[in-house]
């Protein structure tokens, strides 16, 4: 059996690259042949992972509206296609679509459904009947989450060929010298982490206003980059809570077990359907950090954060409900911790994944 991951770019920067470089990396270190096709501005060729496994970093003409435009996609598929029993294209992602299409592809299709196309209403018009012919040609649709499967409006005619499987993660390593140098900056008091770009559906304006809402002794920690840098800056200084709301930037991977091994918990304040999944949530759930979400209609946020047991959901929106549960979970830390890391540990591990994703091949094969 040998398989394709298709989709998206490199480097691995989203939620979607990442699933699709684990799976090419979990299942090609465990002896299956799987490589992984993807589109590149800056550099291309291939980066043999393992004897199983190779990345083909396709050249990309340029970005638009989140998606490469990459030609030789299209060209590099249309030579390679016979060696490959399964292609496991990952969704959204017009370009890996069309390239699929236009590759004359005969054999199984596993469609990879991470979210719909929810704020790109040009884009989506575009895609429309490409995306229809793809759900159609698929043999199998994979959801991260049930409650997003059940909800997608583009779906809702398939069910009887769709399943999902959860997104799993390597555990966050600990830094304890690094959490000790973040907490040494913040002085006794309780640690709020937020990580995310800072983009209009990651809901920070709502979080930093929270912040109104709570004792003296909690700091809101934010880190990513984004357009709305300024605007969350204005609104800092409006608010007074200069003192209270740190914006970190951009945190690279080694920077990111000190900021969750600091934390106290982890806050996802989006309010958008475009927030899927929220891998975040689960790097926060390894390190037993609990989690306060949002209750975002027809997306599976709310599911990866179960109510109760890793934290407290809210309404999307509403900062006072939002400071409510945080003060809930930081008072009942220990109780909410053990949850957050058991639920980790049952449904999140890369292993998980990876073993799942390999057993739904094996079926079509």
């Amino acid at each position: 059996m040998k398989i394709l991951q298709l989709g998206k770019f490199y480097p691995i920067r989203g939620g979607v690259e990442k699933v699709m470089w684990d799976l090419t990396r979990g299942l090609s270190e465990e002896g299956v042949d799987c490589d992984m096709l993807c589109a590149c501005l800056s550099e291309d060729g291939p980066l043999r992972l393992n004897d199983h496994g190779c990345v083909y970093r396709e050249k990309a003409l340029a970005k638009k509206a989140a998606t490469m435009l990459s030609p030789a996609m299209i060209s590099w598929l249309r030579r390679h296609k016979a060696e490959y029993d399964i292609i496991h294209i990952h969704h959204p992602d017009p370009m890996a679509a069309l390239a699929l299409r236009l590759s004359g592809y005969r054999g199984k299709v596993v469609l990879h459904w991470h979210s719909d196309i929810v704020s790109q209403k040009f884009l989506l018009a575009m895609y429309r009947p490409l995306q229809s012919w793809l759900v159609k040609r698929a043999q199998l649709i994979i959801g991260t989450t049930p409650a997003y499967i059940q909800a997608s409006p583009w779906l809702r005619e398939v069910q009887n060929k769709c399943t999902y499987v959860p997104i799993g993660i390597r555990p966050v390593p600990a830094d304890p010298a690094g959490s000790a140098a973040i907490r040494e900056q913040f002085p006794g008091k309780t640690l709020i982490l937020s990580i995310g770009r800072l983009v209009p559906y990651k809901g920070y304006p709502v979080l930093i206003k929270a912040m109104k809402h709570l004792p003296e002794k909690y700091h809101l920690i934010i880190g990513g980059e984004g357009p709305l840098r300024e605007e969350l800056e204005k609104l800092i200084d409006s608010e007074n809570l200069r003192d209270r709301v740190s914006l970190r930037g951009y945190l690279a991977d080694e920077e990111l077990p000190a900021h969750y091994g600091a934390c106290d918990l982890f806050v996802l304040s989006s309010v958008m359907k475009t927030e899927a999944f929220g891998i975040v949530q689960i790097e926060a759930m390894s390190c037993g950090k609990p989690v306060v979400a949002t209750r975002i209609p027809g997306s599976g946020v709310s599911w990866v954060n179960e109510d109760g047991v890793s934290g407290r959901n809210v309404t999307p929106g509403d900062d006072e409900e939002l400071a409510r549960a945080i003060q809930e979970v930081t008072d009942n830390y220990g109780t909410f911790s053990a949850g957050a890391r058991s639920r980790y540990e049952k449904l999140f591990r890369e292993q998980t994944m990876i073993q799942s994703i390999f057993k739904l091949y094996e079926a079509l094969v």
